[in-house]
């Protein structure tokens, strides 16, 4: 595997400013999702109970690892790297759980790599859950599509790279380094 240095571009996320913008969005989504569910089914009660917040606990943790699976899938699926080269875990001096590759990967792959999960995790789940008219899920499914904030934030600023540039992506941090000149491969520090 060769190793890239001098990016011409870093992109860096700032956790604190990602997580008020998610808490936000986590409070508005949960309100307007939960509401959309009670219109549609025309039911306005809401229960709460230890074993309801005990499944809610579960699956936002199991949600939160699918949200990292569908991570590497999709940098199998559409950047083609080999499985050796993902890795997985969570840091908790930031709170936060990542997926990642030790491989650079095309511009364009990482963008449908970092929107993957908002589909499979936020947005399935809240239509499933006002087809079942479940509340739970439908609370689940707000606070995933909130989650999804950090990688939306990235895409943002990678949809202003060119779709060839490649990305190497930091292990440790919400950071994305960019390489826009073709050819250019060197050792990594």
């Amino acid at each position: 595997m060769k190793e890239w240095n001098n990016p011409s571009k870093v992109i860096e996320l700032n956790i604190q400013h990602i997580g008020k913008v998610s808490l936000i969005l986590t409070i508005i989504l949960s309100i307007l999702l939960l509401l959309l569910n009670s219109i549609v089914h025309q039911d306005f009660s809401i229960n709460i109970s230890w074993f309801g917040l005990l499944l809610f606990v579960v699956g936002y943790i199991l949600l939160i690892f699918m949200h990292e699976l569908c991570h590497l899938i999709g940098f199998v699926l559409f950047a083609k790297v080999p499985w050796s080269s993902l890795t997985f875990g969570v840091n908790l001096q930031l709170g936060v759980a990542y997926a990642t590759t030790t491989e650079a990967v095309r511009n364009k792959a990482m963008r449908a790599v970092l929107i993957l999960p908002f589909w499979i995790t936020g947005v399935l789940p809240a239509i499933i859950a006002i087809s079942l008219n479940s509340p739970l899920l439908a609370l689940l499914a707000a606070w995933l599509i909130a989650g999804a904030v950090g990688d939306f934030a990235m895409i943002k600023e990678l949809r202003m790279v060119d779709d060839d540039a490649w990305i190497k992506d930091d292990p440790e941090y919400p950071k994305l380094f960019i390489f826009e000149q073709k050819n250019k491969v060197a050792s990594w520090s």
